[in-house]
């Protein structure tokens, strides 16, 4: 789902959440960046956008998104958070690289195949799932 900087200022209208400069850089830099960002690494991009922008008004803003469903808080490890945005309508799956934390998404529907027929087999009724891959990217293994 792609917000519109109209839905977003009726958001935050109706949040009664102030539609800052700030905010808005945060907003767009996180949407339109097609990645997992964690907070930090959400900081030190819009940071060079606009330097006086908080690591506190960033961590705020991403917990809005998520409260409004425009964002995905995302646990790939314990000590791993990443916020993903949710305007990618299909569903995926993640692979995990565990030396320099890349993730990369991937989709087959031989395995959500496979995941429907094993719920299926165990009469059970999936409302979601999240499959996530751990281990080392192309590039770390060398």
């Amino acid at each position: 789902m792609k917000e519109s900087g109209t839905s977003l200022e009726n958001l935050l209208k109706r949040e009664g959440k102030k539609n800052s400069t700030k905010r808005n850089l945060i907003i767009n830099s996180f949407l339109l960046d097609d990645r997992h960002y964690s907070v930090e690494e959400l900081h030190q991009r819009v940071k060079e956008l606009n330097p006086k922008i908080s690591l506190s008004t960033v961590y705020r803003t991403l917990k809005l998104l998520t409260a409004w469903g425009l964002a995905y808080e995302r646990r790939f490890d314990e000590k791993n958070i990443r916020f993903e945005p949710a305007h990618q309508a299909e569903h995926h799956d993640h692979l995990v690289c565990l030396k320099c934390g890349e993730i990369l998404e991937f989709k087959d529907p031989r395995i959500e195949k496979l995941q429907e027929r094993v719920a299926k087999r165990y009469k059970f009724a999936v409302l979601r799932h999240k499959l996530e891959l751990y281990g080392y990217c192309r590039r770390c293994q060398r």
